[in-house]
């Protein structure tokens, strides 16, 4: 779970996640291993943005059966993160008190999501 390809599986596409995009939140199916912070370091990494916060929750899996045959579908883990739609430029004051200002750019939304907006 070193990669960020390994933390985040897959778009998790439903009408309440398609609502959230415009406030730019997006949802995920990600590695139940995976804690916030990996969250946030991949979603950064992958699709080039800013991320504000994660919120997770942990779903157990149903109960399913067959006929007389009972079995359970998979946990799975999904997280919601929330990006900057806006973001400004850094500034600090560097060791001799120079105001210093980042140049990073990053993306106001995730194009690759493939949800409808």
């Amino acid at each position: 779970m070193n990669f960020a390809e390994d933390i985040i599986l897959r778009p998790y596409i439903t009408e309440k996640s398609n609502e959230d995009m415009a406030n730019g939140k997006y949802t995920f199916i990600v590695d139940r291993r995976a804690t916030k912070t990996a969250v946030k370091n991949a979603v950064e990494k992958l699709f080039g943005v800013k991320v504000l916060e994660v919120n997770t929750v942990n779903y157990d899996g149903k109960k399913k059966r067959m006929g007389v045959h009972l079995g359970k579908t998979s946990k799975w883990k999904k997280a919601v993160v929330k990006i900057d739609t806006d973001p400004q430029p850094v500034v600090y004051l560097d060791k001799n008190g120079k105001q210093v200002t980042t140049s990073k750019k990053f993306k106001t939304e995730i194009p690759e999501f493939g949800g409808m907006q």
